[in-house]
């Protein structure tokens, strides 16, 4: 099969298009034909190898040489335990481990993995994984935000921030949304109340307080989260740097036992009634997924330096044409 590998860290260009051995599944794994896969923030690191946290299991070469967390696709074949699928269903998930899915097959359990809708797209299902399970995650099920409360979202013009703000409005919050200026209108156009071009303006120093915070891209000190939190208010950071993630470890503890404020990782459990949950509230028309570009498999690099340079709005998704041919 064809897949995108990389036997490198360093700019998008390491990856190549490449003639793979096509997996076979386990037991309890089912063999997926790609049809599309999105790219996430964690594409990104795994490719530059950046921050540190990225080269978990390959210090000086990539462990993972195929990324790509989020498919969707059809079922070709199942292991014997498998229970809930069978060749032919159409499901989109999250890959264990983040990695195997710029390929034209992949291996996969069935955690995490839901029927698509007939009436959703490839692409759109696609979409919806990883940055579902933050946004949900973070906004409602461990941020339980509530009607009236002030909610910031950092990096609200990417996939996680998309849902993100969609999700607070729909729990009645009064939502911020941080981001570039190409992506200003796109938050508003979400339900943002208010937005911000971080590159005008810090959002920990500008007076203003939140019940929730929620940052997918965090690089301040602990102390900057601090400032900007309400009384007994919560950060959760998603995604960012190694210092603040550190600081957020070793600090985070003593400033909630002498402020109240509650600063921390955001522990990312992966669950497939969180997709089925988002795919509800999709096809009531409550939210909507969000779609930047679409590239083909072998445009990958150019597709994920799109995203590298903070131009998605939304999600980037490639389509594996390949499968698409019978």
């Amino acid at each position: 099969m064809k897949a995108i590998v990389h036997h490198e860290y360093g700019s998008p260009d390491v990856l190549k298009l490449e003639e793979v051995q096509k997996p076979t599944p386990t037991d309890n794994q089912l063999l997926i034909k790609v049809c599309a896969v999105s790219i996430n923030r964690s594409d990104w690191e795994g490719v530059t190898g950046k921050p540190l946290y990225a080269r978990i299991g390959g210090l000086i070469k990539p462990n993972n040489k195929i990324l790509g967390s989020d498919i969707a696709g059809t079922v070709e074949a199942v292991g014997k335990d498998v229970k809930q699928f069978k060749p032919g269903d159409e499901v989109f998930g999250l890959m264990m481990n983040y990695g195997g899915g710029f390929a034209e097959y992949a291996c996969k359990s069935e955690r995490a993995l839901a029927l698509k809708p007939a009436g959703m797209t490839f692409e759109e299902a696609a979409a919806i994984p990883q940055a579902a399970f933050i946004a949900l995650q973070g906004i409602r099920e461990k941020g339980q935000v509530r009607p009236g409360q002030k909610v910031l979202i950092n990096g609200a013009g990417g996939g996680a921030g998309t849902f993100a703000i969609q999700l607070a409005k729909l729990a009645g919050a009064e939502v911020t949304g941080v981001d570039n200026a190409e992506k200003l209108e796109l938050m508003r156009s979400l339900g943002a109340d208010h937005v911000i071009d971080y590159t005008r303006e810090d959002f920990t120093k500008n007076g203003k307080q939140y019940d929730l915070i929620l940052d997918v891209i965090a690089n301040r000190s602990v102390f900057a989260y601090k400032r900007a939190l309400k009384p007994n208010g919560t950060c959760f950071m998603a995604g960012g740097s190694v210092v603040t993630m550190f600081q957020m470890l070793l600090l985070g503890p003593w400033i909630r036992k002498m402020t109240g404020k509650n600063i921390r990782l955001l522990v990312v459990q992966t669950d497939a009634k969180d997709l089925v949950y988002i795919i509800e509230l999709i096809k009531s028309g409550k939210i909507v997924t969000v779609i930047d570009k679409r590239y083909s498999l072998s445009e990958a690099a150019e597709a994920l330096s799109y995203l590298g340079e903070g131009h998605a709005k939304g999600k980037v998704v490639i389509t594996v044409e390949q499968n698409n041919k019978t």
